[in-house]
């Protein structure tokens, strides 16, 4: 049997591996949000979208396409984000310190278009 301090070790080697290969197979993040990954198969647009620095924090949104399921983008970021911190708080609402972090999938013409917004906790 493990000590219950080597299952912890042996639990968090486990998380920061998966962490790591995620990472490496994904080496994009979106551009004014350093810590989160832009989906493989995902492109920024990097026209749309916006960025508020507030004295109660940030507010950025921003857009993503690309022929991926919807339902594939949904599940990439369920799963993504809370190794990065994030804790599910909706469908596809997470938070994590202050900041509260929402994803729209769409779908159009066979492309899924994912919307995202990130503000402080405090604004609806």
């Amino acid at each position: 049997m493990l000590s219950s301090r080597t299952s912890a070790i042996c639990g968090a080697t486990m998380l920061w591996i998966g962490l790591t290969n995620i990472l490496a197979a994904n080496d994009a993040f979106f551009s004014g949000v350093a810590d989160l990954p832009l989906m493989p198969g995902l492109l920024q647009d990097s026209e749309a979208g916006l960025v508020f620095d507030k004295p109660n924090g940030r507010i950025v949104e921003f857009y993503a396409s690309g022929t991926i399921l919807p339902a594939a983008v949904a599940e990439f970021y369920r799963r993504t984000l809370p190794q990065l911190g994030w804790t599910k708080t909706g469908n596809l609402e997470f938070t994590r310190d202050e900041e509260i972090l929402r994803i729209i999938v769409t779908e159009k013409d066979g492309t899924s278009i994912a919307r995202f917004t990130l503000s402080p906790r405090s604004v609806r």
